[in-house]
C-alpha cells in the first residue's frame, strides 16, 4: 500500500512539474492545458494535423513532379503555383479541424484515461466563464485528475467505488459548473442566502477538489469499501445541492 501511495504522490508531483513547465512555455508546452490528460488529447490532435499537412505536401510534390515529367518542366509559373499550393495546404490543414470541447454527455464514455482527458479538456473550455478563484481551482484540478486516473486503472472498473468516482468526475463536477453558467452574468455577483453565485461555485469546486484528492489517496491505500460508502453522498452534497443553491441565487 505504501508503494501505491508513494506512486500516487510521485504522479502528482510529476504532473505539477509538467503543468508548471507548460505555463512557463517549456518544451512540453501545450497552451492552456491543466493536466497531462488534456495535453495528450491536444498532442494527438496536432499530430493528426501534421499528418494531414504531410500528406498534402506529398500530393503537391507528386503532382508537380508528374507535371514536370509530362511537360518537360513546369517553368516559373508552375513553381509559383506549387508555392502557393503549399502555403494553402499549411494554412488550411494547420487551422482545421479545430479541437472542440467534448460534450458533457460524452465525458463518462470510454476508458478511464479517456474520461480524465476529456474532463480536463472540457474544464479548460469552461474557465473563461468562471470567477478567478474558481478558475484557479480548475487549473489545479488537472493535476488531481491525472493522479486519480492512474489509481482508477488499478481497480476493477465494475467496482461500485469506480463507478461512483466516474460519476463524481464525469457528472457532478460538470453539473456544478453548468449550474453556475446558467445564472445570468449580471446576477452572479448578487448575494442571496448569505453568498453570491461566484462564492458558491468557488466553494463547491473547492469541496470537489478536496474530495478528488481524498478519493485518490483512498484508492492508493486500497480503501475501496470506505470509498464506496463515502461517495454515496456526493450527488446530494455537490450535485443537487449545488443546483438548488445556485438557482436560488
Amino acid at each position: 500500500m505504501n508503494d501505491l501511495t508513494n506512486d500516487s504522490d510521485r504522479v502528482i508531483s510529476e504532473a505539477r512539474r509538467v503543468r508548471d513547465d507548460n505555463r512557463m512555455g517549456g518544451r512540453h508546452r501545450l497552451e492552456g492545458s491543466i493536466g497531462q490528460g488534456s495535453a495528450k488529447l491536444k498532442r494527438k490532435h496536432w499530430l493528426k494535423k501534421a499528418r494531414n499537412i504531410a500528406i498534402a505536401v506529398a500530393v503537391i510534390f507528386a503532382a508537380v513532379t508528374a507535371a514536370g515529367i509530362v511537360l518537360e518542366g513546369i517553368g516559373f509559373v508552375g513553381i509559383v503555383v506549387a508555392f502557393f499550393a503549399l502555403l494553402a495546404a499549411f494554412g488550411v490543414f494547420g487551422t482545421f479541424p479545430r479541437i472542440k470541447a467534448p460534450k458533457r454527455a460524452d465525458l463518462t464514455k470510454g476508458d478511464v484515461r479517456s474520461m480524465v482527458g476529456k474532463t480536463e479538456l472540457w474544464l479548460e473550455h469552461q474557465r473563461p466563464a468562471l470567477p478567478p478563484p474558481a478558475a484557479k481551482i480548475v487549473e489545479d484540478m488537472g493535476v488531481q485528475l491525472d493522479s486519480l486516473g492512474l489509481q482508477l486503472e488499478r481497480i476493477d472498473q465494475s467496482h461500485p467505488a469506480a463507478q461512483e468516482v466516474r460519476k463524481l468526475v464525469g457528472e457532478v463536477l460538470p453539473e456544478t459548473v453548468d449550474s453556475y453558467k446558467n445564472i445570468p452574468a449580471h446576477l452572479r455577483g448578487e448575494k442571496r442566502a448569505g453568498a453570491t453565485p461566484d462564492q458558491q461555485v468557488t466553494e463547491s469546486l473547492g469541496k470537489i477538489s478536496k474530495e478528488i484528492d481524498h478519493v485518490t489517496r483512498q484508492l492508493a491505500e486500497g480503501s475501496l469499501d470506505d470509498l464506496a460508502i463515502k461517495t454515496r453522498y456526493l450527488e446530494y452534497k455537490y450535485g443537487e445541492g449545488e443546483d438548488t443553491s445556485s438557482k436560488g441565487s
